[in-house]
C-alpha cells in the first residue's frame, strides 16, 4: 500500500512530468506527497532559494493535491534523496527521466539511487499522467522479481492490465527438446503466478507469456507491441546488483526509458 510519495524535482520540464504522475498516484491511493528539490550548492543565496521556492510552489499548487509538502535541501542529490526517504518514511520515490545526462541526475547518480533506494523507484518518461492501463513486468523465479510484480499489482488501478513476461535462454538442442523446455517453463510460470496471486485482493487483470530469447530485446518488443505505459523490473539486492544481467538490464532501461519504469528491490 502506498501512503507517502516522495518526488524529486530539478526544475526541468521532465521533473514536472514526474510531479504530475506522483500527484495522480497520490490521489489514486489517498497518499501524502512531498516535493523535494536538492541544490548542489552548499549555501545557495537567499535570492536563489526564493526563486526556486516560488517556481516549485507554483508547480505544487498547479499539479499536486492540497496539503502536499515542499522541501528544499542542499548537498549531493543522491545522498540527500536517500536520507529524505528515511526521514519521511516514504514508500515510493518518483523521478523524472533524463535522456541527456546533466549535473543533477547523470547516469551514475541515477544508478546510485536505484541501487541504494530502499523503496520502489518510479522513473517517469511519459507525458501522459492519466492512470496506468497497461504494464509489463519482467518475471523470473527470483524473490525480487515476484516482489516487484506484487508492488506493481498494488500500484495499478483495477481497470489496468499487468502482463508478466518470462524470458529464458533456451540453449542448444533439438526442436523436440526445445519445445519440451518451453512447455516446462510455461507450466512453472503459470504455477508461480497462481501461488503469487492466490491471496491478492481484486486488482488489475493478469496475463502472462513465456518467450525464449534475450531479456532486453524481448522486453522492448513487448513494450512496443502491447503499448505498455509501465515497465516493472526487480533488482537482486541492495547496494550492488548481484545478478549482472538484470543489473545491466535495469541500468539500460533507467537511462533509456521507453516508458515509465518501476524498479523494486
Amino acid at each position: 500500500m502506498i501512503n507517502h510519495i516522495l518526488v524529486a524535482h530539478d526544475l526541468r520540464d521532465t521533473a514536472d512530468l514526474a510531479l504530475r504522475r506522483a500527484a495522480q498516484l497520490a490521489r489514486q491511493h489517498s497518499a501524502r506527497l512531498t516535493l523535494l528539490h536538492v541544490s548542489p550548492e552548499n549555501n545557495p543565496s537567499q535570492a536563489t532559494q526564493d526563486q526556486i521556492h516560488q517556481a516549485l510552489d507554483t508547480s505544487l499548487t498547479r499539479f499536486a493535491p492540497p496539503g502536499s509538502e515542499l522541501r528544499l535541501r542542499s548537498g549531493r542529490p543522491a545522498d540527500v534523496i536517500l536520507h529524505e526517504i528515511q526521514e519521511l518514511g516514504a514508500d515510493l520515490l518518483v523521478l523524472g527521466s533524463h535522456h541527456q545526462r546533466h549535473e543533477f541526475f547523470p547516469g551514475t547518480t541515477l544508478d546510485r539511487i536505484a541501487q541504494r533506494c530502499p523503496i520502489p523507484l518510479l522513473v517517469v518518461a511519459r507525458e501522459d499522467d492519466t492512470p496506468y492501463r497497461r504494464a509489463l513486468a519482467a518475471l523470473d523465479f527470483s524473490l525480487c522479481a515476484c516482489h516487484a510484480f506484487n508492488h506493481a499489482y498494488h500500484l495499478l488501478p483495477t481497470e489496468a492490465e499487468l502482463h508478466a513476461v518470462h524470458v529464458f535462454d533456451s540453449g542448444k538442442g533439438s526442436a523436440k527438446q526445445l519445445q519440451a523446455e518451453l512447455d516446462t517453463q510455461r507450466a512453472l510460470i503459470a504455477q508461480l503466478l497462481r501461488d503469487e496471486t492466490q491471496d491478492l485482493p481484486p486488482g488489475p487483470t493478469l496475463t502472462h507469456e513465456v518467450e525464449p530469447g534475450s531479456l532486453p530485446r524481448t522486453l522492448q518488443e513487448g513494450i512496443r507491441n502491447r503499448q505498455a505505459e509501465l515497465l516493472v523490473l526487480g533488482t537482486h539486492g541492495r547496494g550492488t546488483l548481484a545478478n549482472a544481467l538484470l543489473g545491466d538490464l535495469v541500468q539500460h532501461f533507467l537511462n533509456k526509458a521507453p516508458c515509465d519504469v518501476l524498479v523494486v528491490h
